[in-house]
């Protein structure tokens, strides 16, 4: 018996560091890199709002394919060797932005990356959660999805000290990415090692259709609308630093202050998820990030920026963790379904929010009212989540 007690104790820990580093690397820098080097592509490439917005749309496109593909039962058993391939292909496609130029190229390359961190997301958590459920530990559901604020806080701090040493010939903002790439394949190394391999019985099973009930589908539409409202934050909040002052230190911090609120975020909010539920605990992040997205417009700057950024990352993790949990409650015989699709309509809504938000940009000359139009479409998933029954599910 003593011989089994350490290795128990061990598997969780190390499916949450394996899932920690794979959504810092898959999330973190696959899907987010491209917030805070944005800046520095659009002033290098010539690229507008519009541009910025299109490659961004590529990039949630792709997603929104992987978690439509990762929904069928084509996957069942494969799913480590797919997390892990998927990782690979991140950091493969992370040192691709940095040597290739134009909008059309850098959609491609954005639409494979997003396809990627789709897989990533969907098969690690797969795994990761599994395990954490097993255990009856529910830091392992924190300890992965701080990962990806990890990610983004490291990241930050990364564009911030490269931009203090440029190197001479090559574009900073090309340097940026070779150097996530880097960055990347450090965290697929300890992933590979950390990550615990399958056991073959459950996972190999297909699941069952899901059964779609109304509180479903409104959690699904509320997750939906939650994709639009924080995604135009979520790519444009560093632009926004970089409108309102010139200062390559306020926007390290906006992003650095935004990847540290969402690493901490899972934690923060445990003491309101033990008090209100898990469901109450979702409506009301939609709520407080409604109130961030408006700061970045209506606050003065340096405060629009960094009390926005805080509210983004106090709160879209937490959404995500919250409203996938209670997605597979109410479909907890096909779990890696119900993540699939929710992430599909999540994906959804992140093509529509930076398409809109980059067109009304270019169109205004400013982020004052697409970001307005952003915190609306939040306040109304939180109203289609009340309506819709979300507060009557009861989640362990």
């Amino acid at each position: 018996m003593m011989h089994h007690t350490p290795a128990l104790s061990r598997e969780p820990v190390r499916a949450a560091l394996a899932g920690a580093l794979a959504m810092a690397v898959a999330m973190g820098l696959g899907r987010f890199f491209y917030t805070p080097v944005l800046p520095g592509m659009m002033a290098g490439l010539g690229l507008n709002a519009a541009d910025a917005g299109i490659i961004a749309a590529a990039n949630f496109s792709g997603y929104l394919l992987g978690a439509v593909l990762a929904a069928y039962g084509w996957a069942a058993g494969l799913e480590r060797r797919l997390a892990l391939g998927a990782l690979v292909s991140t950091v493969l496609l992370l040192f691709a932005m940095g040597v290739l130029s134009g909008v059309a190229a850098l959609s491609v390359v954005r639409f494979l990356a997003g396809l990627a961190s789709a897989f990533a997301m969907i098969f690690t958590s797969g795994i990761v959660l599994n395990i954490g459920l097993r255990h009856r530990d529910p830091g392992v559901q924190m300890a992965h999805f701080s990962g990806v604020g990890v990610g983004i806080a490291v990241s930050a701090l990364l564009v911030y000290l490269l931009s203090l040493a440029p190197l001479p010939g090559l574009a900073a903002w090309r340097v940026d990415w070779l150097a996530g790439a880097a960055l990347g394949a450090a965290g697929l190394a300890a992933v590979l090692v950390l990550l615990p391999r399958q056991e073959g019985g459950a996972s190999a099973l297909r699941e069952p259709a899901i059964v779609w009930t109304r509180p479903l589908v409104a959690l699904t539409a509320s997750y939906g609308l939650f994709g639009i409202g924080y995604v135009v934050t979520a790519t444009f909040i560093v632009a926004i630093a970089r409108e309102g002052a010139q200062s390559p230190l306020l926007e390290c911090l906006t992003w650095l202050v935004t990847g540290i609120a969402a690493a901490l975020s899972l934690f923060a909010w445990k003491r309101v998820e033990r008090r209100c539920g898990v469901a109450m605990a979702y409506v009301l992040a939609i709520l407080v990030e409604t109130a961030g997205v408006a700061a970045t417009v209506t606050l003065p700057s340096p405060w629009s920026a960094l009390i926005g950024g805080a509210l983004l990352g106090l709160t879209f993790m937490v959404i995500t963790a919250y409203g996938l949990q209670l997605g597979r409650v109410l479909a907890s015989r096909s779990p890696r379904q119900v993540l699939a699709l929710m992430t599909a309509a999540f994906g959804v809504g992140q093509i529509l929010g930076p398409l809109g938000a980059g067109f009304l940009a270019a169109r205004t000359g400013s982020y004052v009212l697409p970001s307005l139009a952003a915190a609306g479409i939040l306040f109304l998933a939180a109203g289609i989540a009340v309506l819709g029954g979300t507060l009557s599910i009861k989640s362990r």
